[in-house]
């Protein structure tokens, strides 16, 4: 049997081990080599949507709790999850106490306290930070810290689901002492800090080039003893899906390798015979979407180039991409089996949602997008006034519907792009298809015209995913305050710049709703709003997939937080 096959091991599989044959001296095993293709720009994951920048930075800096491969959540630098029951969180849900287990200590030997969550939200609530996480953070008054080990959130609304900030790897602790000059406008500007972290994880960074490779050690002052079994970590970024696969299935040299998103017949056959690595897969809440934008991307408009600058029907609107029938007729026009079969195989399937997983939360009502139906898209637009020209691309009132699509470069994606191209070449749409080096795509620098977040085009294609499985936080992506513009340091999580008050008061109930039916419900609602207004066109559920080699013990996956989230438990093989 092929080794391209679901390998997740419990979380009390991987503990009950630990208490026996890893209970040796830190660091015994040497370097762990780790290859990540798509290198980390910074290890500061509040400046950085990328998944790339959130794996690097949580092997050093760690949230009060985070999810196990099966979504579970555990404590983490928390003694508890607070709960109603054990008096954590208030009977009316207004506030949440946490309690942080004595004794951890930042890896240069101080004490993490209270104050360095406070601070924490502090730097992240910034206006003039930027953060991209800032949607991990809603609905809170104040954090306050009870005394050196106890804070408190206090909401400004009842929160049914109160365990978004500093949960998971989206919202870790940082250390008031090496940040604390670091916040708002300054915090891009703060390059060391932001390339060296002062962690409570089982690493810290030595060295660090961006887009291209960390180096770092064991922490000495990990809480555990006996942990990480590596004396250090080589995160290498570079190359491609397939060399990375490559590396670690055929040739041996590097321990693990993240995101092979490679075609299935070039990963099927490295992983067949005698392959010195196994690769583990799993789905979770990663969609391969076109992201549309609502704003006129034009470099001609200067500083309003992709800015959303409101008014009635949005005053910076997209030339043709806010017409409703050209959205929903490039949707149309795609086959997407074409694309699972050519791109992904077994590590994916149509998905005509944004919020495919968990189960409970996925419509179906958005189905229309899983048989392609070119004859309706061509109706739609024929009956919207966008004519053929002498050249076959529609037009209307000297509007050309010719589409920039870009994406990361990845032999994947760009085989998606050739193919999406064709699809909609049938229906009169012209395409000019660009990719992007993946470390400047998802870098989040503010400087570079480049990234996903300044959406310089009319399509950008890409997937992301969220910590745990209540997905309110990653709903609220999409309201209007989390519109990425320059006020923001293009910080927040709405690509496309969609506003809508109808999906915001939906997200505001959301916000203050405990029945779980209610929450499925409202989650749905928003979903198929987003998806009926064609904000965004999902394409692919896909599979996370990785591969480790045969003698590294410990990596079991997770769709549900950083795929390290348990690195302190790997080890060699003996």
């Amino acid at each position: 049997m092929r080794k391209q096959i679901l390998f997740w091991v419990s979380l009390f599989a991987t503990i009950s081990m630990a208490g026996s044959a890893w209970a040796a001296d830190r660091g015994r095993d040497g370097e762990l080599k780790l290859l990540y293709w798509q290198a980390p720009s910074t290890m500061m994951p509040y400046l950085s949507g990328g998944t790339k920048e959130l794996e690097a930075s949580s092997i050093v800096i760690e949230p009060l709790a985070r999810y196990d491969n099966d979504g579970k959540m555990w404590p983490w630098l928390a003694e508890e999850i607070p709960t109603v029951e054990n008096g954590g969180v208030s009977n009316d849900f207004t506030s949440i106490t946490w309690k942080i287990k004595k004794n951890i200590k930042w890896s240069d030997g101080s004490d993490l306290t209270s104050e360095d969550v406070v601070f924490t939200y502090e730097y992240c609530t910034h206006p003039d930070t930027g953060c991209t996480q800032s949607n991990y953070y809603n609905d809170i008054v104040s954090v306050e810290a009870l005394d050196s080990h106890t804070i408190r959130i206090n909401f400004t609304v009842a929160k049914p689901f109160p365990y978004s900030a500093f949960v998971g790897y989206n919202a870790p602790i940082l250390q008031k002492a090496q940040f604390e000059n670091c916040v708002g406008a300054k915090a891009q500007e703060c390059t060391e800090e932001n390339f060296h972290p002062i962690g409570t994880g089982p690493f810290k960074v030595v060295d660090f080039k961006p887009n291209d490779v960390v180096v770092l050690e064991a922490n000495s002052n990990y809480r555990e003893e006996g942990k990480p079994a590596f004396s250090g970590v080589l995160f290498k970024g570079g190359g491609d899906a397939a060399s990375a696969a490559r590396a670690v299935l055929e040739t041996g040299e590097m321990h693990y390798a993240w995101n092979l998103q490679v075609e299935p017949e070039i990963l099927n056959k490295m992983a067949e015979g005698d392959s010195k690595g196994t690769i583990i897969a799993g789905f979770g809440t990663a969609v391969e979407r076109l992201m549309v934008n609502f704003t006129n991307p034009d470099a001609a408009l200067g500083e309003d180039r992709a800015e959303y600058l409101g008014g009635n029907n949005n005053r910076n609107a997209h030339p043709f991409l806010s017409d409703y029938a050209v959205r929903r007729a490039l949707s149309l026009a795609i086959d997407r089996q074409i694309l699972v079969d050519a791109g992904y195989g077994f590590a994916g399937k149509i998905s005509c949602n944004v919020l495919p997983a968990p189960a409970i939360y996925a419509s179906t009502a958005n189905d229309e997008c899983k048989t392609q139906n070119v004859d309706e898209a061509n109706r739609l637009l024929d009956e919207a006034g966008w004519a053929r020209g002498s050249d076959g691309v529609r037009e209307k009132d000297g509007v050309r519907i010719s589409i920039l699509y870009q994406t990361s470069t990845n032999s994947v994606r760009q085989g998606t792009q050739a193919f999406i191209k064709e699809m909609w070449k049938a229906i009169g749409v012209e395409t000019e298809l660009r990719n992007i080096d993946a470390s400047v795509f998802f870098g989040g620098d503010i400087g570079s015209p480049d990234t996903y977040q300044k959406f310089y085009a009319d399509i950008e294609m890409y997937t992301n995913t969220f910590s745990g499985t209540d997905p309110e936080a990653y709903m609220n992506s999409w309201t209007c305050k989390e519109v990425a513009r320059r006020s923001n340091n293009w910080g927040g999580n709405n690509m496309p710049r969609y506003c809508n008050p109808d999906y915001d008061a939906l997200a505001t109930q959301m916000s203050k709703t405990a029945n779980l039916d209610e929450r499925i419900r409202l989650a749905k609602s928003m979903n198929d709003m987003l998806m009926q207004d064609y904000a965004m066109i999902p394409l692919i559920h896909r599979g996370g997939v990785s591969a480790y080699s045969n003698d590294l013990m410990g990596p079991v996956g997770n769709e549900w937080d950083s795929e390290l989230w348990n690195i302190a438990d790997w080890h060699i093989h003996k």
